[in-house]
């Protein structure tokens, strides 16, 4: 037993956690069909969003976190839920009346708004499977239309007929009293329409392995439940497909919990072991509200790479995935300084036990690129944009190498990235909003002090030095909060409420150029 496998056993962090209760489940044991397997979910109704990316990011963490502990083999599948008939027309995709004329037809059944693909289905498979294999994730892809109709579900969906009255009398407790009436869990393809149809079912035959209903000329209908012909109801479907692939873990967001009791129950029904679970808090927009593929009311993945580096955004799906959290535009600077703060950590840590603890170990995978920023976070490169509103990154270099002469773009990739999303995230969400203070004759004074500072300090004069001449300065002036006093200055010199390290953004920006920037408030 290696010491490096004694550290991760005993990791907090939350994927070692999760990894540790699978492997609990197992008694160590390799399972019958010869892995351990990880499943995801995507309901194609809408455009894939941010936070299906960070369900995958999260399960590959747990999944890499497992590999740690065990030689058990692993497998990830994506398994995609477009055999879902419409029940909402997304208001975020070009076409939508088109799209409206197909409510209740498999996702897979419906034209490409976009065209580009065969079916509406496939096209939002699609951009989710491009948007994986651009960031490296290993996976198997699942289609709920070709499992149906390749008949992967079939001997499960004779199991669900022959067990039909214990789940019924699993399901209908949960429902109001009309939707007892008319629930099944079986949904039955219209062989005229191709419909999703949610009707009572008459019969059901599980020797023929065929359920019958009522059509609307009060015909009766028998069609098979294998097939492709009948799709189960959501909830049974979730438990079906925990006992039909042998599901070991599985992610699943709040809106899941109420229903997991009956996910986990309809799997040992049908003879499965239900898997070891993870429930996530769902992320918020920006008005506190759930974010939706189908409003599209939430950063997208390709916004968020707009402005910051992919390793910010899995920073982001790392942290407290139990906890509820604003996922908005404003929340990029700090997960990229954040970011960068874990990495220098991460690289000036020996202790095996506190690397597992961090972060960057799970957004990386055990191997953790080293970045070099000098000190500059992406804060200070947008407060630095802000005072000199450059029309290129070339402007902020010049910046950088004086403050320090041994960074190049060439050599420092990720600080030179990092000076071009300043720049696009200052123009886009900075800029318009910047309102200056007049300064009072108190804060002239306080001005004045500042300048005569800086005109008496050496080049060479520390950045911390500098923070407490201005911490000095606030406290001369008589402020009870100094919050008070810096928020002042962020409000007369940047336009911004908030604002730097004065002393670090001074050796940034460099004193003249500081000078002048006060001098031009005085």
């Amino acid at each position: 037993m290696s010491e490096i496998w004694k550290d991760a056993i005993k990791s907090n962090a939350w994927p070692f956690v999760e990894a540790k209760k699978i492997l609990d489940s197992l008694n160590g044991k390799i399972p019958e069909k010869g892995y351990v397997l990880f499943e995801t979910g995507y309901g194609p109704s809408g455009l894939p969003h941010i936070g299906t990316f960070g369900e995958n990011a999260r399960m590959v963490m747990v999944q890499k976190a497992f590999e740690q502990l065990s030689d058990i083999p692993t497998k990830l599948i994506c398994f995609s839920d477009d055999m879902d008939g419409l029940r909402k027309v997304p208001s975020n995709i070009p076409n939508p009346e088109m799209v409206a004329q197909y409510m209740d037809m498999p996702l897979t059944s419906i034209p490409d708004t976009f065209g580009e693909c065969e079916s509406y289905g496939h096209y939002m498979n699609a951009k989710l499977r491009s948007f994986l294999d651009k960031f490296g994730f290993e996976y198997e892809f699942y289609s709920s239309t070709n499992c149906y109709k390749a008949g992967m579900f079939d001997e499960m969906l004779i199991m669900v007929l022959e067990k039909y009255d214990e789940i019924m009398e699993l399901m209908l407790p949960t429902f109001r009293e009309e939707r007892k009436a008319t629930y099944s869990p079986f949904m039955p393809i219209c062989p005229n329409t191709g419909k999703v149809l949610q009707v009572p079912i008459e019969k059901w035959d599980a020797k023929a392995g065929t359920v019958t209903y009522k059509d609307k000329a009060g015909n009766y209908i028998e069609v098979p439940v294998t097939g492709g012909h009948c799709k189960l109801q959501w909830k049974p479907d979730f438990g079906m497909r925990w006992a039909a692939l042998k599901v070991d873990y599985e992610m699943y967001g709040k809106d899941h919990l109420a229903n997991a009791r009956l996910y986990s129950e309809i799997c040992r029904i049908l003879g499965g072991k239900p898997p070891v679970q993870l429930c996530y808090e769902l992320f918020l927009d920006e008005n506190g509200e759930k974010i939706s593929k189908s409003k599209g009311n939430s950063i997208s993945i390709d916004d968020w790479l707009k402005y910051a580096p992919v390793e910010s955004m899995a920073l982001f799906m790392y942290q407290n995935p139990t906890r509820a959290k604003r996922l908005f535009f404003d929340v990029i600077p700090k997960n990229v300084d954040e970011y960068i703060t874990f990495n220098q950590k991460y690289h000036l840590e020996e202790d095996m036990a506190k690397r597992f603890a961090n972060p960057v170990y799970h957004i990386h995978h055990g191997n953790v690129p080293k970045i070099e920023t000098f000190g500059i976070t992406y804060s200070l490169l947008l407060n630095l944009t802000s005072v000199c509103n450059p029309s290129d990154k070339s402007v902020l270099w010049g910046f950088i190498s004086k403050y320090e002469p041994k960074a190049t773009p060439n050599t420092n990739p990720y600080l030179d990235h990092l000076a071009e999303f300043a720049i696009r995230y200052y123009n886009d969400f900075i800029k318009a909003h910047k309102s200056y203070l007049s300064p009072s004759e108190k804060h002239k004074v306080i001005l004045q002090d500042i300048l005569d500072m800086l005109s008496d300090i050496a080049d060479q004069t520390e950045a911390e030095a500098i923070q407490k001449a201005i911490y000095d300065i606030g406290m001369k002036a008589g402020y009870e909060n100094l919050r008070d006093y810096f928020k002042d200055l962020y409000q007369i010199l940047l336009g911004q409420n908030e604002g730097p390290r004065l002393g670090t953004f001074i050796k940034l920006y460099g004193v003249q150029e500081m000078k002048k920037l006060v001098e031009g408030q005085l």
